[in-house]
């Protein structure tokens, strides 16, 4: 009885509660199984690990030397990062991955590839010259508990200087831009050349390009005519290089703390940053749908891989001639390709760079290639057929569930959406924790400058309105992100106006950062003007 009874026992199914899990599961069950038996992984991208699956969406920013990468992620940030180091010349000379962590400090490269929670075992082939090279910079911040950012060293020009890295370059950035959610693509306004190094570092993100955002960055240092002759240029170059008739996406600004240098195109910089800023917030949305759509690519690469392998094992003889055979099947390896494509109805966008895996071949032996195997395929044809989209109704619930989340969050992605720096309800803001202590007011000593600049200003009953604010503030130049920050620091009553001491206290905030420093996260004690201290006491 016992026999039948288990005979008759089925298998509970597995319960799917996310999307991430569906995608882990099909991968372990489905596709890694496949990987291995056809030794994918020697010649594509090595498999994929939990961490891979379970990690923040990541920002990889590219471009040539000096043209404001590191200056751009503390811009975002708003912090400065453990390590870095800003400057004309080439000062960022390693991969950092900037990521969120309770205590501000730098962890080494052979170190990090051995953190199971991090998804960059993987980089461990790289070697020693390249994990010297590499690091996390981890720091406590609000924009890095949504997202990770990756900066990496900035590009040269000439041979010499290509070679002396030690390590693959393109190579890894093609392993970062198979794994990240977005790719920042960096040109300063007088630096538009394309190196040999920057056009082969351009080719390894072929194949991502729907991650690819460009950004013309120091936008301020020229005027309206030659901007539109640089955006010109820049777009022609583009072209040559990517080899396609689409046209890029290209945000223009300027993305630093600074003044700009030539404000005539504010409005225009403000509108581009607004529409960047945007789309990197939604990334934490868009995160399973991003892990979907990589790993159905992944599954259609690994298809085709199959199919090239076990066609090469097929056509090489049993005993004699095998050197011989090899190299005339690597020589025809453009023909095969389309055999199989005609063959199997596979497009050919899913095939891999032939030239590569050319090369590639060389150094394998055929006669130890696999056949092709029915039951991996027909699970792999099931995988992209079926249990792909059984996952979409679990994505949708996902998607609408994430549409009330307000995605990134801190850093330059609440300066400009403060106060008059914004349309809408701008103020609509939760009062701060009052000061228990008295303490003298550090604005006090500058406040008649001040007050002879507010009442020019035509102040009605004793107010500025936010429109008469703005037009002062912005002729200081600073950026809409860090005037909304001083905005949101100095209206202390939220009344969506200031009186004298508020202005005051804006003033001073703006010198403050005109002489190079940072703002403060929340407002201190010494800088609550004193009868908004008195008024918040009363309200305690």
């Amino acid at each position: 009885m016992s026999r039948w009874g288990r005979k008759n026992v089925k298998k509970a199914p597995e319960v799917i509660r996310t999307v991430t899990e569906g995608l882990k599961s099909l991968y372990c069950k489905t596709l890694l199984p496949l990987e291995q038996y056809y030794g994918f992984h020697d010649f594509h991208s090595p498999s994929l690990e939990d961490a891979d699956f379970d990690n923040k969406p990541m920002v990889l920013v590219v471009g040539q030397y000096s043209t404001g990468k590191t200056t751009f992620i503390k811009y975002l940030l708003e912090q400065d990062i453990p390590g870095s180091r800003v400057g004309p010349e080439p000062t960022t000379d390693c991969f950092t991955a900037i990521m969120h962590g309770d205590v501000e400090g730098v962890i080494p490269g052979n170190a990090l590839i051995v953190d199971p929670n991090k998804p960059f075992r993987k980089l461990n082939p790289f070697g020693n010259t390249f994990l010297n090279r590499f690091q996390c910079a981890q720091m406590p911040n609000q924009v890095l508990e949504s997202i990770s950012i990756i900066d990496t060293p900035g590009i040269l020009s000439g041979a010499k200087q290509r070679v002396s890295r030690g390590y693959d370059f393109p190579a890894v950035l093609r392993w970062f831009a198979e794994r990240v959610d977005r790719i920042i693509l960096l040109f300063d306004a007088h630096k538009l050349e394309i190196s040999d190094e920057f056009s082969e570092a351009i080719g390894a993100l072929k194949g991502n390009e729907d991650k690819l955002r460009v950004v013309l960055n120091k936008a301020d240092m020229v005027s309206t005519q030659q901007l539109m002759r640089v955006y010109g240029a820049l777009m022609w170059s583009l072209g040559k290089v990517f080899g396609t008739p689409e046209v890029l996406r290209v945000y223009i600004g300027s993305f630093w703390s600074e003044p700009l240098l030539v404000p005539d195109n504010r409005r225009l910089f403000e509108l581009e940053e607004e529409d960047l800023f945007a789309d990197i917030q939604n990334l934490p949305r868009n995160a399973a749908l991003r892990k979907l759509n990589d790993l159905v690519k992944r599954a259609r690469l690994v298809r085709v891989h199959a199919h090239i392998i076990s066609y090469l094992k097929q056509e090489m003889p049993s005993v004699f001639r095998k050197d011989n055979k090899k190299k005339n099947l690597i020589y025809q390896l453009p023909v095969i390709f389309t055999k199989i494509q005609l063959q199997h109805n596979i497009s050919a966008g899913d095939f891999p760079d032939c030239a590569k895996m050319q090369e590639q071949l060389m150094a394998h032996d055929f006669s130890k290639f696999k056949t092709l195997k029915p039951n991996l395929m027909a699970a792999l044809d099931d995988l992209l057929s079926s249990d792909i989209a059984k996952l979409m109704p679990l994505l949708r619930q996902e998607e609408l569930e994430a549409g009330d989340q307000p995605g990134v969050q801190g850093g330059a992605f609440l300066g400009g959406r403060v106060g008059p720096f914004t349309e809408g309800d701008p103020f609509a803001e939760e009062n701060g924790e009052g000061c228990e202590e008295e303490e003298d007011w550090v604005v006090t000593k500058d406040k008649p400058k001040y007050d002879e600049i507010f009442y020019n200003l035509a102040p009605n009953e004793g107010k500025l309105s936010g429109t008469k604010a703005k037009d002062w503030m912005v002729s200081t130049r600073l950026p809409n992100s860090v005037l909304g920050r001083i905005w949101k620091l100095s209206d202390v009553d939220r009344d969506g106006m200031l009186d004298d001491e508020e202005f005051a206290l804006a003033s001073h905030l703006i010198e403050v950062k005109l002489d190079g420093h940072g703002l403060p996260p929340e407002l201190p004690s010494r800088l609550i003007p004193p009868s908004k201290r008195r008024q918040k006491g009363s309200d305690a």
